[in-house]
């Protein structure tokens, strides 16, 4: 073979491995002739651990492994492996020690060349930075920029304060009703605000009018005040459309006023929203709201998945995407929840239900299963047979209809439908106060469930005051918080993606990696454990990691890289998702390594060892060594 042969050759192996691959072909003809080469054969040191590299290795053929003096495994490496990098760059000492698994043959490349290359090509020395999070947060934005345009999204992110055209109309309490309704018909609009001293007080809509003045025979000269609505639901004007529609479905009213620190700067009618384009979701559920039995909420739900393919070829973040799945979920239960309410009658006790996991952190994908639970007031009677009979249909009801939409029933039973998840208030705090008082390993996978929740239909404040104690019970015992952090930290994340990757052996999803299981989750109890130790009331993994931050509970810089993992892995979960979708099989969270392309797999790689730090940091901080 001929040396320009040779160097040729070498150019292309380079031009098809990240970061090579994006180097000008100038430049990587160019490199290919300042480098060396090396061969190892199997089972002796490529690299040992404990000094300064001296050079940059790029395996061209074999494979090798890196592994940490004491023997845990780092990771396993192909072609186009780089060794080395990061020390090098970072002038400190190599922390693992890579060996060839086979015969092996490296390039060489000097470390005045390679310190050359990263300081002419950022992309090239960002590749080695010490911190996965820089690529990450790049690798974020890529994924959305390499599909769609802002314009695309605009309608998903549309503020509920974009659509007020107009400063609210006010009118104090003591005015008449004739005046309320005259400044009504003065400005042609359907409510007016009742404040005193700025502050909202109530809000008189048509409704109102007719239903409690001409219905009742009201004297119009009688106070506003006598038949407003009293300290109205309000809203953020930074509120998201879609989910500002569903609180009307939920409570039943068509205006919202909108109110920022403390003042009322306008009002969003039902009718502004539903003039959103069709193709939005804000649509989609409007139709569900008003669907009149299961069948058609059921036919509905194949537009979900349609959706999702839209969004995703859009570009939209994996992050709102996950809220416009969890929204439109929640229209379908709620929906569900009034049509077996109408059917079975008033309730014969307050009851709240709540969704579970995913969901109640607004991070629900594609084919979940179910996961709620029933909090009723401290007077139910179990043993009364109206009582138990009422929930338990009402239960099977709802259940059955989301089965009919497209959830399946959860294979653990964490479900309304089980007695042991429909319970009265207190029996659910004894049981949350059980599980923090002597914690285990099985209680910390029990509570783990009941921790991410949010109230979805009923008595709120059953809902608010479980979730207080669940918050003021985990906040106060550092042992439970400890035992959660050693579940947490036994679950190493699958690092290695050419030979040893940890993958399903057999079954179905042979040969596949579960990135629910091997990631996303992982980030979401990390979340939850530092909100746990930050008494936050946030449910949502930012919203926890926001909190932790601010309780110096965890570095803004970690908490910023973690969130970027999620993104980057839900982002790959969802794109799989909508490829699912589009060839008519069932959701899951399980790609095989070997169809990513040589981005995705180097950016999983930074997101499992962004987990793996976070990881780390909680061994520093909870004496987990003693609970393993």
């Amino acid at each position: 073979m001929t040396l320009d042969v040779e160097l040729a050759e070498v150019r292309d192996f380079l031009a098809e491995h990240p970061p090579f691959d994006g180097l000008p072909i100038a430049t990587l003809a160019e490199l290919s002739r300042g480098l060396g080469s090396g061969q190892h054969r199997r089972g002796t040191v490529v690299l040992a651990a404990g000094a300064v590299p001296a050079d940059l290795l790029v395996v061209r053929s074999g494979a090798v492994e890196l592994r940490t003096p004491g023997g845990d495994l780092v990771e396993r490496g192909g072609p186009g492996t780089c060794i080395g990098g990061e020390a090098l760059a970072a002038g400190v000492v190599q922390p693992v020690v890579t060996t060839a698994l086979e015969d092996t043959s490296v390039l060489v490349m000097p470390a005045e060349v390679f310190t050359e290359l990263r300081e002419q090509h950022e992309a090239f020395a960002t590749f080695f930075s010490p911190r996965s999070g820089g690529r990450l947060r790049r690798a974020v934005v890529l994924q959305r920029e390499q599909q769609g345009t802002p314009s695309d999204r605009a309608v998903l992110r549309t503020r509920v304060g974009d659509l007020v055209a107009r400063k609210p109309v006010r009118v104090p309490p003591t005015a008449t009703i004739r005046d309320a309704a005259a400044r009504m018909t003065e400005q042609r609009i359907s409510s007016v605000l009742v404040t005193e001293a700025e502050q909202l007080v109530g809000i008189l809509t048509d409704r109102d009018l007719r239903s409690r003045v001409v219905a009742h025979g009201v004297d119009p000269s009688e106070p506003v005040s006598a038949v407003m609505t009293p300290d109205p639901i309000t809203t953020s004007p930074d509120a998201l459309a879609l989910e500002v529609l569903l609180e009307l479905v939920r409570s039943n009213i068509h205006h919202l006023p909108l109110v920022e620190h403390g003042h009322v700067v306008g009002v969003v009618t039902a009718n502004d929203l539903q003039r959103l384009e069709q193709a939005n979701p804000v649509h989609l559920v409007s139709e569900v709201a008003k669907a009149p039995d299961v069948a058609t909420v059921a036919g509905v739900a194949p537009r979900l998945g349609r959706l999702v393919q839209s969004l995703v070829r859009q570009g939209t973040s994996a992050h709102d995407i996950c809220r416009v799945v969890s929204t439109i979920a929640d229209a379908f239960e709620q929906r569900l929840l009034q049509l077996a309410e109408a059917e079975l009658g008033p309730p014969p006790v307050a009851y709240a239900w709540v969704t579970l996991g995913s969901r109640a952190r607004y991070e629900q994908a594609l084919g979940p299963d179910q996961d709620h639970a029933l909090v009723l007031d401290d007077g139910y009677l179990p043993d009364d047979e109206e009582h138990s009979a009422y929930f338990s249909e009402l239960a099977e009801r709802v259940t059955s209809g989301l089965e009919q939409v497209g959830y399946p029933r959860c294979p653990g039973d964490k479900m309304a439908t089980s007695p042991s998840w429909r319970q009265p208030l207190t029996s659910w705090s004894d049981h949350v106060s059980r599980w923090v008082r002597t914690p285990s390993p099985d209680a910390v996978l029990e509570a783990s469930v009941f921790f991410d929740l949010r109230h979805q239909f009923g008595d709120a404040d059953l809902t608010r005051r479980l979730a207080r104690h669940l918050r003021v019970a985990a906040h106060g015992s550092p042992l439970f918080l400890a035992y959660v952090a050693a579940h947490v930290v036994s679950q190493p994340p699958p690092l290695g993606f050419f030979r040893g990757l940890v993958v399903d052996r057999s079954g179905e999803h042979r040969d596949t990696l579960d990135l629910k299981r091997g990631g996303l989750s992982v980030i979401v109890q990390i979340a939850r454990l530092h909100g746990l130790a930050a008494a936050s009331e946030q449910t949502s993994t930012p919203g926890r990691l926001a909190d932790a931050v601010d309780a110096g509970l965890v570095s803004a810089e970690l908490a910023s890289d973690l969130r970027d993992a999620w993104e980057f892995l839900a982002h790959l979960r969802l794109r799989h998702q909508a490829e699912q979708v589009q060839a008519g099989l069932r959701a899951d969270s399980k790609i095989q390594p070997s169809l990513l392309s040589s981005f995705d797999r180097r950016h999983l790689k930074d997101s499992f060892g962004v987990i793996r730090s976070a990881q780390a940091a909680l061994a520093q901080r909870y004496p987990v060594h003693v609970l393993s």
